[in-house]
């Protein structure tokens, strides 16, 4: 069929022409989609301010040749409207689409679980439920679990052996055993290993009353973890 609904978050835009954006969105059973929505650069148009970065829409797509087209938007949540108030959770967010849009699979490939967690982590940071520095290493974390790369943070990544290690190595996955620790690793605090498996397992009882060193160490890991996998830089990383 030439149309089609779904629902999804819109991760970035991009000015085409005169008048119009090609708009990127993580729908829920299409995957990531690119569309273009004409005319929404106008002061007229009827749902411009409803495809900005952060939105959560419900939209009709007509498929086109090249780029589908979006024919109608209806609001499900402006997240944008919480987040843009504050810095901290601003910056968070917009880490979480940039990882988003880096991770989603081809256009037309439903990644129904990768959606669920963008639009969880959003309403989140939305609603100031956590820190938005743990809201993203939670984040990262599974996001990069469910694309195959989960990080092992008691058992040794290399060779299986029962934890807890005092090791740590990015390249090999996670903590890692004396006898398979690589030159260069690290040795994080116990703790911040502690909290980035249960961040993993979605357990946040006590996570945001954990000291600061012990959240920025576990934030380190989580981001280097990613951009380790993902291969390529995540830019707003450096804001955060």
């Amino acid at each position: 069929m030439k149309l089609y609904r779904d629902q999804g978050i819109v991760l970035r835009t991009h000015k085409l022409g005169e008048a119009d954006r090609i708009i990127t969105l993580l729908t829920r059973q299409h995957g990531k989609v690119r569309a273009v929505a004409k005319g929404v650069r106008r002061t007229t148009s009827r749902f411009g301010a409803r495809l900005e970065p952060f939105s959560h829409v419900d939209a009709q797509f007509y498929r086109g040749r090249t780029l589908d087209i979006v024919t109608q938007v209806e609001s499900v949540h402006a997240y944008g409207q919480e987040i843009v108030e504050d810095y901290e959770r601003y910056t968070g967010a917009t880490v979480l689409l940039e990882t988003a849009d880096r991770l989603a699979w081809d256009e037309g490939e439903s990644d129904v679980q990768q959606y669920l967690l963008l639009h969880g982590a959003l309403h989140s940071i939305a609603n100031n439920y956590h820190r938005p520095e743990l809201i993203v290493t939670a984040y990262l974390l599974r996001a990069l679990g469910l694309a195959g790369f989960e990080l092992s943070t008691r058992d040794c990544a290399s060779c299986g052996a029962i934890g807890p290690h005092d090791s740590f190595s990015i390249p090999a996955g996670g903590t890692v055993c004396l006898a398979c620790r690589p030159p260069g690793a690290a040795a994080p605090s116990r703790e911040s290993v502690l909290l980035l498996g249960s961040l993993m397992a979605g357990e946040w009882d006590g996570a945001d009353e954990e000291p600061p060193h012990v959240r920025d160490q576990a934030k380190s890991l989580a981001v280097a973890h990613a951009q380790w996998h993902l291969e390529h830089r995540i830019k707003s990383l450096s804001l955060l």
